[in-house]
């Protein structure tokens, strides 16, 4: 029997990145002069950066 292809498999996970507040940091997309930008933002003290990493 073949085994299953890796595009197929279906186990996938999502991290999660939190705030040094203790909020859980979200993605979010802004449309600002005719450009898409994603910004993270911490849903507790509503601080915001570039991406989650950057909240270290």
């Amino acid at each position: 029997m073949a085994a299953a292809s890796k595009n197929a498999r279906t186990s996938s996970s999502t991290q999660k990145f939190f705030c040094s507040c203790g909020g859980e940091i979200k993605m979010k997309t802004l449309f600002e002069s005719g450009k898409l930008k994603n910004m993270a933002e911490c849903e507790k003290c509503k601080r915001t950066e570039r991406r989650p990493s950057d909240f270290k």
